[in-house]
């Protein structure tokens, strides 16, 4: 593992710049009218999970990616934990058994702790955040298994399914037949944090994931490979939801994006093949007499592979949402179409005149930036201005919005 500087290339003065630790950040130019991103290693190595939240009470709002944790302003790296290096069985050593970051205080003591777990493993933990002076030392966060529950999973989201403000941890598994299980937080009789396991889909689950209203009657559905689960008016945890197949997507992003692109009152998907080339946005129509969802298919961009991951924030403060994505290199450890291209991130403004989204660069190809599998959008510089925090195989960056040039 190796922490970075401030990026800089193109010149020896810049390289000496990094090693001195004086060097400025580098912002790279976008196509006219887009924002400037300045770019920042944190860490190099294979680890795919990345988060935010405020770690140490401070106000300030930190980045968490796997085995560190970095406090802001500085964002200097200090331990979380050991993650062992896995193969998933095509690929030594290319990979960190963790799939996704989760702060969530666990254990109700006030310090938020981070909930975790792997693409072929069957256990999942909760590190205990050391508190103060645990943090102020440099201290390791405690595991703690929470469940043995299955393998194979391609990515959990935390998400309060039955609306009793505390969150349930959501699998998404990607073999198709398997079914969507959620799991209720809840305490032991000695008081330690366990979980309980609800089935909400029967009919299979499948690779990609997406969380929201796709029908209109105010409650979030979640959208898997084989479709999507109406989300219940009662009784969420009670009895599985019903599967409308009419949005089955495979090998879709996780996450894709239920938002409302042509601002119409109706909610679309935005998602990228994860693992080849595309990435697409579906208009919903108006629904059939017997409430079957209706789309048509748009192309967005399709010049590079693997869009794996997606997020939707408003980063220039216009009011409305711009998607928010770019490449996971090594997906399959070298095996997708387009995987030894270079890394890219992008984000893409909806032009409601031109009825299209326009690309602006964030990072481009080869550059070093590319994406895991979270990608998360907060003010970390406290400049009003929304950042975007990535980690995967090429490193863990902070790019930080410097607005418009």
């Amino acid at each position: 593992m190796l922490r970075c500087c401030w990026y800089v290339v193109g010149t020896w003065i810049g390289m000496a710049a990094v090693w001195a630790g004086t060097a400025p950040p580098v912002a790279w130019a976008s196509e006219p009218g887009g924002l400037r991103f300045a770019k920042r290693c944190l860490m190099i190595n294979p680890n795919e999970g990345c988060a935010v939240a405020d770690v140490n009470r401070d106000g300030r709002l930190d980045i968490i990616a796997g085995t560190h944790w970095y406090a802001a302003p500085e964002f200097v790296p200090r331990p979380v934990r050991d993650i062992p290096e896995v193969s998933l069985g095509f690929a030594p050593n290319d990979f960190y058994a963790n799939n996704g970051d989760h702060p969530y205080d666990v254990d109700g003591d006030g310090w938020v702790d981070v909930i975790s777990g792997g693409w072929t493993e069957s256990e999942l933990y909760w590190y205990k955040n050391p508190g103060k002076q645990g943090l102020e030392k440099g201290r390791k966060w405690e595991p703690h298994l929470l469940v043995d529950a299955r393998a194979q999973n391609e990515a959990f989201h935390l998400t309060d399914v039955d609306g009793d403000g505390v969150p349930e941890i959501v699998v998404h598994c990607w073999v198709q037949r398997d079914p969507l299980v959620a799991w209720k937080l809840s305490k032991t009789a000695e008081g330690r944090p366990t979980a309980s396991r609800y089935v909400l889909g029967t009919d299979g689950c499948g690779h990609g994931y997406a969380v929201g209203d796709v029908n209109g009657d105010g409650l979030d559905d979640i959208l898997c490979g084989v479709g999507w689960y109406e989300h219940p008016r009662t009784d969420p945890l009670g009895k599985p939801w019903k599967l409308h197949p009419e949005t089955a997507l495979r090998g879709a992003s996780s996450p894709f994006l239920v938002v409302d692109v042509n601002r119409d009152g109706r909610n679309d998907l935005v998602w990228g093949k994860g693992h080849h080339y595309g990435v697409y946005w579906w208009e919903q129509g108006k629904p059939r007499p017997d409430g079957t969802t209706t789309w048509t298919e748009h192309l967005i961009d399709q010049s590079w592979s693997q869009a794996h991951s997606m997020a939707w924030a408003d980063l220039d403060g216009d009011g409305h949402g711009e998607l928010i994505t770019g490449k996971r290199v090594r997906g399959h450890g070298g095996r997708d179409p387009g995987a030894d291209e270079g890394a890219c991130l992008y984000y893409y403004r909806w032009d409601a005149g031109a009825g299209r989204f326009v690309r602006h660069t964030i990072s481009p190809p080869g550059a070093g930036v590319g994406t895991g599998m979270q990608i998360c959008v907060a003010d970390l510089t406290d400049d009003g201005r929304p950042d975007i925090a990535v980690a995967g195989k090429t490193g863990t960056w902070l790019l930080i919005n410097e607005g418009t040039p």
